[in-house]
């Protein structure tokens, strides 16, 4: 596959627990957008006791909703898999609910410190309230009953993105990190190119059969998916190149010509993939700019 084949097809079932592979269940939110597809996905797996992987929004509806698909059953963890205001912040109401321990791997941060003057364009989507119960470094797992969920660390998306591997029968929990309907946001400070292509190059190693991510339906074939999504970004590198050595200067130049078939809704994220594209070249020496890589920056070839 030289490039990802988009999935657009699904399924939204809102207010319905949806079994999508034994013992796991899909519950999508209602809260479609142009950067969540048709809604937030909620996991649930297990049997008589569960865990719940990425609870949602402060959603009323999808609250009751989960309540109801979950009686009769115990909740002993609620997973997040990072801090963004559409996939962490139900977690706080559903652990009161509840009495499960919450699990991810840190409260939000970004991937870097803000440069002087630089504000962040994601500030109002991070969910600065939470702290999980237990944290998990890379390869650390919780267990519970039939079920073991491991921790894989995908920085990039957010700092601290985790996918989170169902042990033993070849699933992963992919949030936000690979899904098939769309490529991933990867916008500074709170993300990094660089290291969203190594949390790529660290999944590509693994032989997982199955992804279950945060946003759409499954992918299927997640090895094939994913050396697509490496060759998509390795494209788009070269289109900033090659910008930037036809006399584009500045992010907004380079975005109408990269994404003009792009829906104008998201060029604003489409400057910020940019941006991060052009800390990652700085980083490697083959672009250049006044000052540490901005929005509102010149870049010339090295």
């Amino acid at each position: 596959m030289s490039t990802p084949e988009f999935e657009l097809a699904f399924e939204a079932a809102y207010g319905r627990a949806v079994p999508v592979a034994p013992g796991i269940e899909r519950m999508t939110v209602n809260n479609p957008s142009a950067f969540t597809f048709h809604g937030t996905n909620s996991y649930i797996v297990g049997g008589s006791s569960v865990a719940v992987i990425d609870p949602g929004p402060e959603n009323e509806e999808h609250f009751a909703a989960l309540l109801t698909a979950l009686k009769g059953r115990e909740v002993t963890h609620i997973f997040v898999s990072h801090t963004h205001r559409d996939h962490s912040p139900l977690a706080k109401r559903l652990k009161e609910a509840t009495g499960a321990l919450t699990v991810g791997q840190g409260p939000h941060r970004a991937a870097r410190p803000l440069h002087e003057g630089e504000v962040n364009p994601f500030a109002e989507s991070s969910d600065m309230d939470f702290r999980p119960d237990i944290t998990l470094g890379d390869g650390e797992s919780v267990s519970g009953d039939g079920w073991q969920l491991t921790a894989l660390l995908t920085p990039g998306h957010t700092a601290n993105h985790a996918c989170f591997a169902l042990e033993g029968i070849g699933i992963v929990f992919s949030a936000d990190h690979v899904m098939a309907w769309a490529t991933t946001i990867v916008a500074p400070p709170d993300g990094s190119m660089a290291d969203y292509m190594a949390s790529l190059e660290r999944l590509l190693a693994r032989d997982d059969r199955l992804f279950l991510p945060g946003h759409g339906g499954p992918v299927k074939e997640p090895a094939s998916f994913m050396r697509g999504l490496r060759t998509h970004r390795r494209m788009r590198e070269r289109a900033v190149l090659e910008r930037i050595k036809a006399g584009d200067r500045l992010i907004p130049e380079m975005v109408k010509a990269i994404y003009r078939d792009t829906d104008p809704r998201l060029h604003g994220a489409a400057a910020l993939s940019v941006l991060a594209h052009l800390e990652d070249l700085v980083e490697k020496g083959l672009v250049q700019t006044d000052g540490p890589p901005a929005l509102l920056g010149a870049y010339r070839p090295a």
